[in-house]
């Protein structure tokens, strides 16, 4: 079976290369909520936002189009040790598809302005979504990042 996918916009982050964001100041992810950034729908999808401002919040699906092969063991930024890489957030993943939560915080056509941004410049979209309350999960487990979210 083959999957084709085709990128519905574009991220327009202030963060231009993968290093930019390989920072402490952002391991535990926490870091990147006032990262403000626009989502660029391309305009033969533009009709497809009718009511997404909405929603204060997006699930972001997109690729990690810089991700250069995968391990599955890697050391995620927040451990010095191997993890399965289905263990943590690595870009380089066999199919390097990423997911985000961004707040919406205003629409103007066929860009959303919004906060969370956690990619790079020209990150392609691959789909988005409106985050529910279907999506909020209580009593999660953390496994390895309790220890290091509690620091």
């Amino acid at each position: 079976m083959e999957i084709k996918l085709k990128p519905i916009g574009i991220i327009h982050s202030p963060f231009k290369k993968k290093e930019d964001m390989d920072s402490k100041k952002y391991a535990d992810f926490r870091g990147f909520d006032s990262i403000q950034g626009e989502l660029e729908i391309f305009k033969e999808y533009e009709k497809g936002l009718k009511d997404v401002e909405g929603f204060s919040h997006l699930v972001v699906l997109f690729a990690f189009h810089k991700s250069e092969g995968y391990k599955l063991h890697t050391k995620p930024l927040l451990g010095g040790i191997l993890r399965g890489v289905f263990a943590t957030r690595s870009p380089n993943r066999p199919n390097p598809i990423g997911m985000t939560v961004v707040k919406v915080l205003e629409r103007n056509r066929n860009r959303l302005k919004v906060s969370g941004v956690d990619m790079i410049e020209g990150t392609p979209i691959l789909d988005i979504k409106p985050f529910t309350s279907r999506d909020q999960k209580s009593r999660i487990k953390l496994g390895w990042l309790k220890k290091k979210m509690n620091r």
